[in-house]
């Protein structure tokens, strides 16, 4: 007789399939923000050092921050300083308030407006005294020589500059080094 399997009951599982996954919770606004302010942080910061290894072998020179910080200037509210003690210091320290509050140039002593020149301040300050007038500009001289080298004359140095925030710093330069020197 042959046997004739029958289907029998086939064993159930005792245990439930895994639930699905429950959807993730949403982020809070304070999360995403911060997960996205690290995020940032790691990219500016990848950024920075992208950028120290591509510019590590240019050369480049500090920043003078007076060259960077200016303040506009008017002459009813810029009082004279006080005048150094020795003459030639105080005739460039004349000069350099002349032009703070007068007004620099270039090309000419003295512009159609009444801006000067370095030596155009120079020349009036000393007031018709050449000896002044002359230590005044040798003075004037060795401060530029210090910075600048290759430098022939004082209008030569003011004709070289668009504008006059160089000249003038040279020249309260100056004034310092001839009040140092006793001048």
């Amino acid at each position: 007789m042959p046997q004739t399997h029958h289907a029998t009951d086939q064993a159930t599982p005792s245990t439930a399939p895994p639930a699905p996954p429950a959807p993730p919770t949403a982020l809070s606004l304070e999360e995403r923000l911060t997960l996205v302010n690290m995020a940032m942080t790691m990219r500016l910061d990848e950024a920075a050092v992208t950028y120290e290894v591509n510019t590590a072998h240019i050369d480049t020179e500090p920043v003078d921050l007076a060259d960077v910080l200016t303040l506009p200037l008017t002459p009813t509210l810029q009082p004279p300083p006080t005048p150094y003690p020795t003459p030639v210091a105080a005739l460039l320290q004349r000069a350099h308030h002349r032009l703070l509050t007068g007004g620099w140039c270039t090309g000419a002593l003295v512009d159609a407006e009444g801006a000067r020149c370095l030596y155009g301040a120079i020349h009036i300050e000393a007031r018709g005294d050449q000896s002044l007038e002359s230590r005044g500009l040798e003075v004037l001289m060795d401060a530029i020589r210090r910075k600048f080298t290759d430098v022939d004359s004082v209008p030569s140095f003011n004709d070289g500059f668009a504008n006059g925030r160089i000249p003038l710093r040279m020249l309260d330069q100056a004034a310092g080094l001839a009040d140092s020197r006793g001048l």
